[in-house]
């Protein structure tokens, strides 16, 4: 029986997915909203295509009166809401594939309107968008410029690369989304590093996003982060010796297995990843899942047997953390404690009341997060207290 067959799958489903839907930008009462009319998993990819559609609408809309800041966050915001609409392993496999096209085109449209300094980068196995810290622009160069969501009375950001020498390239970290994720879903994990001078390589890789209907996903991950940190060495402005990586589920796998192979990696942050898969263990939505975008279920099984970090943990030899949620207990698969104690320089952050992807939790490990990983790469962003008015 398909996952999407069983009965009474529909609530736990929405229930599930409400934190990481919220964690990701959903509007909250819009999820609720949409997620009210199904009566099936069979309706989610049309209910969702239908409000990121919607949002698309009040995107010309805003751009026509020449609101490019509307107009850009509706954009970023049909993007989340078409993304959403390809988690189910649904069999029509072409109109997941056009959903994620959609989502990597309204991608496109937000950053060319409100963040153009944006770049596409991309391989023959990942897709992505390189984005560089208000205030540094493609040479490395610097600026003072207004905080991330309105400025303070008299306050000014002042947003360096490394040691803060005007012309310095700023350090870079590429974030990895997991089994059926993709570069659109983590905006506040992007947007968290750019506010702390960090430049970020969102990507789809295998398996992934716009990624997905054209190549498997690929367990040997490290040649795969290998091509993005070559294309991203190639453009102006970004210091690939001070590169870090951030997975998120399965990413998170896919970043602690490149920390043990790829030497260019300066720390590397596993949220809710894996340590190791046991495919019979699984719940049947991964083992569908998984079927679908590996092309086979004796392929996704072979993969599933891949994914274990018994011998890659001890080899991670720069600083790693775990970032975990106390409630995250998914069958068949072995948590990220194990790993935070396998490799030699590893840290375990664990929030007790976290779920997986911890998007119930933000305020207790993103800032932290963020944080770590700015540190251990050499950024600066540095806040000027408010100024008193005169």
């Amino acid at each position: 029986m398909r996952f999407l067959d069983q009965p009474d799958v529909l609530a736990p489903f929405v229930a599930g997915n409400r934190s990481r839907a919220f964690g990701a930008g959903l509007d909250p009462f819009a999820y609720e909203r949409v997620t009210g009319t199904l009566r099936s998993l069979y309706d989610w990819p049309a209910a969702f295509r239908a409000e990121g559609d919607r949002l698309l609408s009040a995107a010309e809309e805003h751009a026509g009166r020449g609101r490019a800041v509307s107009a850009g966050a509706a954009l970023r915001g049909a993007a989340r809401w078409l993304h959403f609409s390809t988690l189910l392993p649904h069999p029509d496999r072409q109109a997941t594939a056009r959903a994620a096209r959609a989502a990597d085109r309204a991608m496109h449209r937000a950053l060319a309107l409100t963040e153009p300094s944006a770049e596409r980068v991309e391989g023959a196995s990942f897709a992505g968008w390189l984005r560089r810290p208000a205030g540094a622009d493609a040479s490395g160069g610097t600026a003072d410029v207004a905080p991330a969501g309105g400025a303070v009375e008299g306050s000014a950001v002042a947003v360096r690369g490394g040691r803060g020498a005007a012309g310095e390239p700023v350090p870079v970290v590429v974030v990895v989304p997991g089994l059926d994720s993709a570069k659109e879903e983590f905006h506040a994990v992007a947007d968290a590093l750019l506010a702390r001078g960090v430049a970020v390589c969102s990507v789809d890789g295998p398996g992934q996003g716009v990624m997905a209907a054209v190549r498997a996903p690929r367990a040997d991950f490290p040649h795969v982060l290998g091509e993005v940190l070559d294309a991203v060495a190639a453009r102006p402005g970004v210091d690939v010796s001070r590169a870090g990586v951030l997975g998120l589920s399965l990413g998170g796998y896919y970043a602690s297995v490149s920390a043990a192979y790829e030497p260019r990696l300066r720390a590397a942050v596993a949220v809710s990843g894996p340590y190791r898969l046991d495919w019979d263990g699984l719940p049947l939505f991964v083992r569908d899942t998984l079927a679908g975008r590996c092309g086979s279920v004796a392929a996704a099984r072979e993969f599933a047997g891949r994914v274990d970090l018994t011998e890659a943990a001890p080899r991670i030899d720069r600083p790693l953390l775990v970032v975990e949620g106390g409630t995250d207990a998914i069958p068949g698969v072995t948590r990220g404690a194990a790993l935070a104690a396998a490799a030699p320089d590893a840290t375990l952050l664990t929030v007790p009341h976290g779920d997986h992807l911890l998007g119930n939790c933000r305020p207790d490990w993103l800032p932290r997060t963020a944080d770590w990983l700015a540190d251990r790469l050499g950024a600066s962003a540095v806040a000027t207290a408010p100024r008193r008015p005169r």
